[in-house]
């Protein structure tokens, strides 16, 4: 019978316990260059897997994270046996990744993309002014606060959870829209969006109030304006052992375990 998965290529991250893991399987199972390869197994932890997802977007090659980090959510725990036997058993996660398109002060455009999440934050101790809209309708006249956020459902447990924003599940067609640290309004906690809405955010006094944003690890600072959408044309395919995948793990996320 054929394999799922021909040709294996292994990566990892320069920590000490994921270089050593990496070692091990490469003499166990062998590597491919992983332009070439089937599949690519990651080990390290969250920050690993994003920037594997980040270097082959677009290639529809699929990821599997092995947990050698330190919180490795989107991560599969680390099992030097039957890795082949996984693989050929692991269920796949589609993810799409979200657009951001950010202006500077020249009006010239910046782009990135982001499979966690975008956001937008102060850059000095004024607090940023920013005005909302969605799919062309201002639905914030004046957010004042720390920043913003646009969180995709596989990175709602990310930093939008740290801010107090809802967990999505993972099959869910929505974004979630969360303020960091809001002053005004005071009582706006955020808001649940379509997935194929389409986010303005317009920063307010962008001279007095420089914002940056950033979409995942990729920052453009003293931005004017920010365009946000999920970008359906990139699949993202991340593998998970039966019984832990992503929407288990964000279910399980919801109950404190």
């Amino acid at each position: 019978m054929a394999r799922r998965f021909g040709k294996i290529a292994i990566v990892a991250s320069d920590t000490p316990e994921a270089q050593q893991a990496a070692a091990s399987l490469v003499a166990r199972y062998g590597t491919h260059p992983p332009e070439e390869a089937d599949v690519i197994v990651a080990l390290g932890g969250d920050g690993l897997m994003l920037q594997t997802l980040h270097r082959f977007m677009g290639t529809g090659k699929p990821i599997y994270g092995m947990n050698r980090g330190s919180v490795g959510f989107l991560m599969n725990e680390f099992h030097e046996n039957d890795l082949v036997d996984r693989l050929e058993h692991a269920e796949r996660s589609v993810v799409h990744p979200l657009l951001m398109i950010a202006h500077d002060a020249t009006g010239k455009p910046h782009q990135a993309r982001a499979i966690n999440e975008v956001s937008m934050l102060r850059q000095t101790y004024q607090a940023a002014k920013l005005r909302v809209s969605v799919d062309g309708q201002v639905r914030l006249e004046e957010l004042t606060a720390d920043g913003l956020l646009v969180a995709t459902p596989a990175g709602s447990t990310a930093y939008n959870l740290s801010a107090n924003g809802p967990i999505l599940p993972l099959n869910a067609p929505l974004l979630a829209l969360t303020p960091i640290s809001a002053f005004r309004p005071r009582r706006w906690r955020g808001a649940l969006l379509p997935d194929h809405a389409r986010v303005r955010v317009d920063v307010l006094e962008a001279d007095k109030r420089p914002v940056s944003a950033v979409a995942d690890h990729t920052e453009f600072r003293s931005v004017t304006r920010v365009d946000i959408a999920m970008d359906r044309s990139v699949d993202l395919v991340m593998l998970h052992d039966p019984g832990h995948s992503l929407d288990e793990r964000i279910l399980r996320e919801q109950f404190g375990y």
